[in-house]
């Protein structure tokens, strides 16, 4: 593995010695190693949710953007 140096800010730095020491994680390393992983398996569902938003719009099935397709459904979320 690649070796890096990375500076965090108070609060941050003060959460990731919490979730080791609370045992969650066993170091800071194995916990951003995760937080990365999970940042880039969200990525992905949000690559493939942008992809059929493009599809939708071009196949004509519905007439609004992107933008109006999410302004819509975070409407119909907050009910």
């Amino acid at each position: 593995m690649n070796r890096q140096s990375i500076t965090f800010t108070k609060p941050n730095d003060e959460w990731l010695k919490e979730m080791v020491t609370n045992e969650e994680y066993s170091s800071k390393s194995e916990l951003v190693n995760d937080l990365i992983r999970q940042a880039r398996k969200q990525q992905v569902q949000i690559d493939w949710i942008n992809r059929k938003l493009d599809r939708a719009e071009k196949s004509g099935f519905t007439s609004l953007n992107k933008q109006e397709i999410l302004k819509e459904s975070k409407s119909r979320l907050d009910g």
